[in-house]
Protein backbone atom coordinates (compact mmCIF):
# COMPACT_ATOMS: atom_id res chain seq x y z
CA UNK A 1 0.00 0.00 0.00
CA UNK A 2 2.81 2.22 1.05
CA UNK A 3 4.62 1.33 -2.85
CA UNK A 4 1.38 2.67 -4.51
CA UNK A 5 1.09 5.92 -2.47
CA UNK A 6 4.55 6.74 -3.20
CA UNK A 7 4.57 5.77 -6.76
CA UNK A 8 1.44 7.79 -7.09
CA UNK A 9 3.21 10.95 -5.09
CA UNK A 10 5.94 10.50 -7.82
CA UNK A 11 3.87 10.69 -10.64
CA UNK A 12 1.57 13.45 -9.54
CA UNK A 13 5.36 15.62 -8.85
CA UNK A 14 6.60 14.97 -12.26
CA UNK A 15 2.72 15.96 -13.69
CA UNK A 16 2.94 19.31 -12.19
CA UNK A 17 6.84 19.63 -13.08
CA UNK A 18 5.87 18.72 -16.45
CA UNK A 19 3.06 21.43 -16.17
CA UNK A 20 4.94 24.17 -14.83
CA UNK A 21 7.65 23.69 -17.71
CA UNK A 22 4.72 23.95 -20.44
CA UNK A 23 3.97 27.42 -18.57
CA UNK A 24 7.31 28.51 -19.28
CA UNK A 25 6.95 28.06 -23.09
CA UNK A 26 6.45 31.07 -25.30
CA UNK A 27 4.51 30.00 -28.76
CA UNK A 28 5.93 31.66 -31.84
CA UNK A 29 3.86 32.05 -34.71
CA UNK A 30 3.06 34.47 -37.52
CA UNK A 31 3.77 35.95 -40.62
CA UNK A 32 6.75 38.70 -41.65
CA UNK A 33 6.80 40.82 -44.67
CA UNK A 34 10.56 41.77 -45.04
CA UNK A 35 12.30 44.22 -46.93
CA UNK A 36 15.65 43.94 -48.06
CA UNK A 37 18.70 46.60 -48.15
CA UNK A 38 21.93 46.70 -49.80
CA UNK A 39 24.51 48.18 -48.20
CA UNK A 40 27.26 48.34 -50.76
CA UNK A 41 30.02 45.98 -51.84
CA UNK A 42 31.20 43.41 -48.87
CA UNK A 43 28.90 45.27 -46.50
CA UNK A 44 26.13 42.88 -44.95
CA UNK A 45 22.40 43.29 -46.81
CA UNK A 46 20.06 44.72 -43.91
CA UNK A 47 16.49 42.97 -43.51
CA UNK A 48 13.81 45.37 -42.10
CA UNK A 49 9.98 43.61 -41.47
CA UNK A 50 6.78 44.15 -40.47
CA UNK A 51 5.65 41.39 -38.46
CA UNK A 52 1.94 40.20 -37.16
CA UNK A 53 1.56 37.33 -34.57
CA UNK A 54 4.00 36.67 -31.15
CA UNK A 55 6.46 39.27 -32.57
CA UNK A 56 5.55 43.09 -33.78
CA UNK A 57 8.97 44.01 -35.50
CA UNK A 58 12.37 42.67 -37.08
CA UNK A 59 15.18 43.96 -37.80
CA UNK A 60 18.55 41.98 -39.40
CA UNK A 61 21.48 41.58 -41.63
CA UNK A 62 22.61 38.72 -44.17
CA UNK A 63 26.26 38.03 -42.80
CA UNK A 64 27.41 35.74 -45.74
CA UNK A 65 25.72 34.46 -49.07
CA UNK A 66 27.06 30.83 -50.61
CA UNK A 67 25.92 29.65 -53.96
CA UNK A 68 24.44 26.23 -53.91
CA UNK A 69 23.41 23.13 -56.07
CA UNK A 70 19.74 24.29 -55.56
CA UNK A 71 19.66 27.95 -55.16
CA UNK A 72 21.56 29.88 -51.95
CA UNK A 73 22.45 29.72 -48.54
CA UNK A 74 22.09 32.26 -46.31
CA UNK A 75 24.04 33.30 -42.76
CA UNK A 76 21.86 35.80 -41.20
CA UNK A 77 21.32 37.48 -37.82
CA UNK A 78 17.88 38.67 -36.70
CA UNK A 79 16.66 41.30 -33.79
CA UNK A 80 13.24 40.52 -32.72
CA UNK A 81 10.52 42.70 -30.62
CA UNK A 82 7.64 42.69 -28.70
CA UNK A 83 5.14 45.72 -28.32
CA UNK A 84 5.25 44.50 -24.53
CA UNK A 85 8.66 45.20 -24.43
CA UNK A 86 10.54 41.53 -24.86
CA UNK A 87 13.58 41.44 -27.32
CA UNK A 88 15.48 38.73 -28.63
CA UNK A 89 18.55 38.35 -31.01
CA UNK A 90 18.81 35.31 -33.10
CA UNK A 91 21.66 33.65 -35.30
CA UNK A 92 20.28 31.86 -38.31
CA UNK A 93 21.04 30.00 -41.52
CA UNK A 94 18.68 30.84 -44.52
CA UNK A 95 18.24 28.12 -47.11
CA UNK A 96 17.37 29.21 -50.64
CA UNK A 97 15.60 27.09 -53.42
CA UNK A 98 15.58 28.56 -56.98
CA UNK A 99 11.80 28.70 -58.50
CA UNK A 100 12.06 26.78 -61.35
CA UNK A 101 11.63 28.73 -64.43
CA UNK A 102 11.54 32.35 -61.84
CA UNK A 103 14.93 33.53 -62.21
CA UNK A 104 15.87 35.20 -59.14
CA UNK A 105 12.66 34.12 -57.09
CA UNK A 106 13.17 31.10 -54.06
CA UNK A 107 11.49 29.11 -51.92
CA UNK A 108 13.17 30.16 -48.93
CA UNK A 109 13.68 28.52 -45.30
CA UNK A 110 15.01 29.80 -41.97
CA UNK A 111 16.01 28.13 -38.94
CA UNK A 112 16.19 30.58 -36.12
CA UNK A 113 18.46 30.03 -33.16
CA UNK A 114 17.86 32.69 -30.02
CA UNK A 115 20.94 33.52 -28.25
CA UNK A 116 20.22 33.22 -24.74
CA UNK A 117 22.65 35.80 -23.50
CA UNK A 118 20.88 38.64 -25.73
CA UNK A 119 17.53 38.44 -24.47
CA UNK A 120 15.75 41.34 -22.37
CA UNK A 121 12.42 42.37 -21.02
CA UNK A 122 9.58 40.21 -21.04
CA UNK A 123 11.20 37.87 -23.18
CA UNK A 124 14.44 37.51 -20.81
CA UNK A 125 15.60 34.11 -20.52
CA UNK A 126 14.23 32.22 -23.45
CA UNK A 127 15.86 30.32 -25.57
CA UNK A 128 15.44 27.70 -28.63
CA UNK A 129 14.21 27.41 -32.38
CA UNK A 130 11.79 28.18 -34.44
CA UNK A 131 11.58 28.35 -38.27
CA UNK A 132 10.09 30.19 -40.82
CA UNK A 133 9.17 29.26 -44.69
CA UNK A 134 8.09 31.57 -47.40
CA UNK A 135 9.39 32.88 -50.66
CA UNK A 136 11.65 36.15 -51.80
CA UNK A 137 12.06 38.13 -54.72
CA UNK A 138 15.87 38.77 -54.97
CA UNK A 139 15.94 40.23 -58.82
CA UNK A 140 15.94 43.98 -58.30
CA UNK A 141 18.53 44.88 -55.67
CA UNK A 142 17.07 48.53 -55.01
CA UNK A 143 13.60 45.88 -54.81
CA UNK A 144 14.30 43.08 -52.57
CA UNK A 145 11.07 41.58 -50.79
CA UNK A 146 9.58 38.59 -49.28
CA UNK A 147 6.82 37.05 -47.17
CA UNK A 148 7.58 34.59 -44.56
CA UNK A 149 5.67 32.21 -42.30
CA UNK A 150 6.92 31.90 -38.77
CA UNK A 151 6.56 29.22 -36.14
CA UNK A 152 7.50 27.23 -33.17
CA UNK A 153 7.90 27.44 -29.75
CA UNK A 154 10.73 28.67 -27.45
CA UNK A 155 11.20 28.01 -23.56
CA UNK A 156 12.74 29.62 -20.24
Amino acid sequence: MKLNSLSGAIMALAMSSTAAMAADCFEMGGVAIPNFFGEGDGQPTIISAALTGAVQNAAGKITATRETETGLEMDMEHYFGRDDGGAFQTKDLGVLTAVPGKPGRFMIEITYDIQPDVTRGTMKGYSGQFNSYGLVDLRDNDNLVGLVRYQGEICR
